[in-house]
């Protein structure tokens, strides 16, 4: 594998990187491979030597009144650099020169082709890109063809293209013929045995964002027709709405002992602290495709943590969760099957369910993943 010690590398996510999992992880393993400038709002994120800090108040897509006016009349040539934050990147970025350019997802893919200036381009995207918030009307008018264009302009001439599954690899394969790798959103290994189960409780918990469309208030009404040995305890972090989610999900769980909401943990610790549960749980209906495909943090965050995991028919989860035997599978997403699918477990199944998320924790970590990424970065590396 390929070393360039002295090599430079840009990684660019417009997100607070210093608490992005999927892009924490992804520093890690590129500081392996040289000096690594960032660019993202917020501070300085672990693995840094150097970071660009985006203005907070700049967003990632074209918001002004002129930029609304390219995406309505379907200028979106024009509109590719138009956000503010990516307008601030550009001049920011104005001069420099890099071995490797890491652009993660599909609103920068532009300003990483202009920026790397024939350098070559890993482009990890995370999940599906013209599907992102299609259920928010604005954006489906007029932030989806953005997206689009994006994508089939420019994922053909990346050098690398990743993405969180499988599945969403075949999308992005059949629309814009590219082959994308699976890099997924999976947890570093922790070195964590499987927690002791209550013969009169079972002690379910979910992490996350608190992020309307999730139907987090559906777990909330399962925990009330379950049986009184169950809690619920959530560990969210709170959307951009303000709280006004959070508040509502406080709202729908008042007057029960028996859900919590708890402050939420850094990445790191996380696996940690949810060793002392029972289940995680992650009823997610496919509102969208990514729902629909969804592979997210909080399920490898799970078996870290040597949790049994109670998932609904979601095609990625599901599928992991019956390959490894890590717990139930509900019929639909309807809040009766959700019930009936854990409302009988046994201490024993749960504790054997952990014992199984254990013996998977290996494969289902970072470990795997960063070799993916070890692999992209060599082979860029010994081509520029």
């Amino acid at each position: 594998m390929a070393r360039v010690p002295d090599a430079s590398l840009l990684v660019i996510s417009l997100s607070p990187i210093h608490r992005d999992s999927r892009v924490l992880r992804q520093l890690s393993v590129v500081k392996e491979f040289g000096r690594v400038t960032t660019v993202g709002y917020g501070p300085a994120p672990e693995g840094s030597d150097e970071h660009l800090q985006v203005p907070d108040h700049l967003t990632t897509l074209p918001q002004t009144v002129p930029g609304v006016a390219k995406l309505a009349l379907r200028r979106l040539r024009s509109a590719e650099l138009a956000a503010p934050a990516i307008a601030w990147t550009l001049e920011a970025l104005r001069g420099r020169r890099f071995d490797v350019v890491v652009a993660n997802e599909a609103r920068i893919l532009a300003l990483a082709e202009v920026v790397a200036d024939g350098a070559p381009i890993w482009a990890d995207m995370h999940e599906w890109a013209p599907e992102e918030r299609t259920h928010v009307l604005s954006w489906r008018l007029l932030v989806a063809p953005l997206m689009d264009h994006l994508c089939r302009e420019y994922l053909p001439r990346m050098a690398a293209v990743t993405t969180v599954g499988d599945k969403i690899g075949d999308l992005y394969r059949e629309r814009y013929g590219v082959e994308a790798l699976t890099m997924r959103n999976s947890s570093q290994w922790r070195d964590l045995a499987p927690s002791e189960t209550p013969e009169d409780r079972v002690r379910l918990v979910h992490s996350g964002s608190a992020v309307l469309g999730r139907n987090l208030e559906a777990m909330i009404e399962v925990v009330h027709r379950l049986p009184e040995r169950f809690t619920m305890d959530f560990y969210l972090v709170p959307a951009n709405d303000g709280g006004k989610y959070m508040r509502v999900l406080k709202e729908k769980a008042a007057g029960s002992d028996r859900v919590r909401f708890l402050p939420p943990v850094g990445p790191m610790d996380l696996p940690g602290t949810l060793n002392q549960y029972d289940m995680g749980v992650y009823w997610l209906p496919p509102f969208t495709t990514n729902g629909r495909l969804a592979l997210p943090n909080k399920f490898f965050d799970f078996v870290q943590a040597r949790l049994a995991i109670a998932v609904g028919p979601s095609e990625e989860m599901a599928h992991l969760t019956r390959e490894h035997q890590l717990g139930p599978v509900s019929r639909s997403f309807e809040i009766e099957d959700c019930v009936e699918s854990i409302a009988s477990v046994t201490p024993e199944q749960i504790q054997g369910w952990k014992a199984h998320a254990d013996r998977a924790s290996r494969e289902l970590s970072f470990d795997h993943d960063a070799d993916v990424a070890r692999g992209i970065l060599g082979r860029l590396l010994a081509a520029s």
